[in-house]
């Protein structure tokens, strides 16, 4: 027995007997589950009241707990657990939403926190779905046709880069603490079986299409050999320097795979790369490029339509108003008032993001070109970014002790607009322009990345209150946190038309998750662990986790080309039940109720 651990024992004991000498005791009916405290297993006891005083005398056993535990003690006692205890603490993120549960409230107002947390969860998800859809997914076709990309090239770069930063970043986060490696693999495989089979079942409800067979073969084929590799890694219990450098290789030969057959089959086809926008898609089953990309609906035009106007006559003033201005009023007029009410509640956030973020768009007069307003988002974007970036960590440092990053970022991007604004004119485009598409499509990942992170803590707040292991955490809250991107964008995209584009983005970007995920994070931990990066297993979860997500692969190669390569309505449902099905039985797995 160490003796950190007997002398939290008789700290333990003295704050018992301190207790017992000025209160009664009480039944047996008020005392609490057994709690793992500094590797002793303790009763919490009702009367033990745990005070900032109290919890100071062993602080270095708390360091050890963790902070599900919360939960077996009396409610008074648990902000002073949650402050004193390491585990509890966020790593990134801008509100520590468990201390403000158990804190900012009394114990028995925390379901009305909880429930306000839900509301705020929501407009978060408001936050990403509205993001995707009006800037993100205009500048990836931005891209796309500038660089005259194939939509499964884009597919399986851009927008899997961009829907995987938060898993790689969640990855990356939990592979660096031996006692969170569990939620990361949880998180990859939750998400792997979320998006093949929720994502894709979206994509099919949204608008059913017929599947280009070649490109889905080899995605899934690609997707099980990284499946199968990393259920090696479990298997084994460890990775070492060269399988993670392994997962990194076969991405980048994935890559390339699609690189070269897009090439290969235009050249078949004998077609050259025409505009993403100005021409209609076909569905024929096995081709690799498809001429369009993305097209913004048309009910939604009038409702931007102060911001696609072009009228030479107009001061930069008016057009800088106008741009800003989210609100089209013939269409309010028409609207009924729940819409209205719906529309005064994302009006903040169209605002921040007209206000940030540019949108280059081929569809629209002048590709979208608004002097004034992309002049100041090159400024106002820039500086929320990198104060929106690891929290604002990057944006508050000071450069010499004495200049803070967000200060020269903020003189450097003034100058900057004033530069592009006094070289360019209202009435035309510059010859640059493509390059506030990139421009654009980075400020919405920073964004969508940092809306992310505060959805998965805030989560990860909800599955400690609710008692959920790191696992269970991963393959749900977690998963569902980092995936809602996904489910956004893809499902935006296949509305839109191009439902093609959406599966190539739903494989490349869980491919680009699976193997980055684990192949990056490892690297950046083998210098911290000889080479070599222990994984432990969490039993039967863990199998259940990787038996699923096999399946779900095997069935969609299977049943797919079976179909004729049609993605249906009745497939797509069918795939969601199995979603369904596959977290009943992992609960029912995390209580104990399945078991081996």
């Amino acid at each position: 027995m160490k003796t950190r651990d007997l002398a939290v024992i008789c700290c333990l004991l003295w704050l018992g007997t301190a207790q017992c000498d000025s209160r009664e005791p009480t039944g047996a009916a008020e005392s609490y589950p057994l709690v793992n405290v500094g590797g002793i297993i303790e009763p919490y006891s009702s009367e033990n009241t745990f005070n900032a005083s109290s919890l100071s005398l062993f602080e270095g056993a708390s360091r050890s707990m963790e902070c599900r535990n919360v939960v077996h003690l009396n409610g008074s006692q648990w902000c002073s657990f949650v402050k004193a205890t390491e585990d509890c603490r966020i790593g990134s993120g801008f509100i520590d939403y468990l201390q403000g549960a158990v804190c900012g409230f009394c114990h028995d107002l925390l379901p009305l926190a909880i429930v306000l947390y839900a509301v705020w969860l929501i407009y978060l998800f408001m936050f990403l779905g509205i993001t995707a859809e009006k800037f993100f997914c205009p500048n990836l076709a931005a891209i796309a046709t500038s660089l005259k990309l194939s939509h499964n090239v884009a597919g399986v770069t851009f927008l899997a880069l961009g829907n995987g930063a938060p898993d790689l970043f969640s990855a990356m986060a939990a592979f660096s603490d031996a006692r969170t490696a569990s939620l990361a693999i949880g998180a990859l495989f939750g998400a792997g079986i979320f998006v093949t089979t929720v994502v894709a079942g979206g994509v099919g409800l949204a608008r059913p299409f017929t599947v280009a067979s070649r490109p889905f073969l080899r995605d899934v084929t690609f997707y099980m050999a990284a499946v199968f590799w990393a259920f090696l890694v479990i298997y084994f219990g460890s990775i070492d320097l060269a399988q993670a450098l392994g997962y990194l290789a076969l991405y980048a030969v994935y890559v390339l795979v699609v690189i070269i057959s897009s090439v290969i089959y235009q050249k078949g086809k004998n077609q050259p790369q025409t505009s993403l926008y100005n021409n209609h898609p076909e569905i024929n089953g096995n081709d690799d490029e498809i001429p369009t990309l993305i097209r913004r609906p048309l009910e939604d035009t009038s409702e931007y339509q102060s911001l696609i106007e072009s009228e030479e006559s107009r001061s930069t003033k008016s057009i800088l108003l106008d741009s800003l201005n989210p609100i089209d009023i013939q269409k309010w007029r028409r609207k009924h008032l729940p819409w209205k009410i719906f529309k005064c509640l994302k009006l903040p956030i169209e605002f921040l993001l007209l206000l940030c973020i540019p949108v280059v768009d081929f569809d629209q007069d002048d590709h979208n070109w608004k002097r004034p307003l992309n002049c100041l988002q090159i400024v106002t974007g820039s500086l929320v970014c990198i104060l929106a970036f690891k929290s604002g960590y990057y944006g508050l440092l000071l450069i010499r002790g004495q200049y803070p990053v967000w200060a020269v970022v903020l003189v450097i991007t003034i100058v900057l607009a004033a530069v592009i604004f006094f070289t360019t004119k209202n009435e035309a485009p510059p010859k640059f322009h493509c390059v506030f598409a990139f421009i654009g499509f980075f400020f919405s990942i920073v964004l969508i990345n940092s809306v992310a992170i505060e959805i998965v803590n805030l989560l990860h707040a909800f599955g400690i209150i609710f008692n959920l292991s790191n696992t269970v955490l991963g393959l749900t809250l977690l998963a569902w946190g980092n995936s809602i991107g996904d489910l956004f964008s893809d499902i935006t995209v296949a509305r839109q038309g191009y439902p093609r584009m959406a599966i190539a983005a739903c494989f490349g970007g869980i491919i680009f998750n699976m193997l980055f995920g684990i192949g990056l994070s490892a690297l950046i931990q083998m210098p911290y662990n000889n080479n070599i990066l222990e994984i432990k297993c969490d039993g039967l979860l863990d199998w259940i986790l990787v038996g699923s997500l096999g399946l779900s692969l095997v069935m969609s190669f299977i049943l797919i080309p079976l179909q004729g390569f049609k993605f249906t309505r009745l497939y797509s449902i069918i795939l969601v039940s199995y979603y369904v099905m596959f977290v009943i039985i992992a609960l029912l797995t995390e209580a104990e109720i399945i078991h081996i």
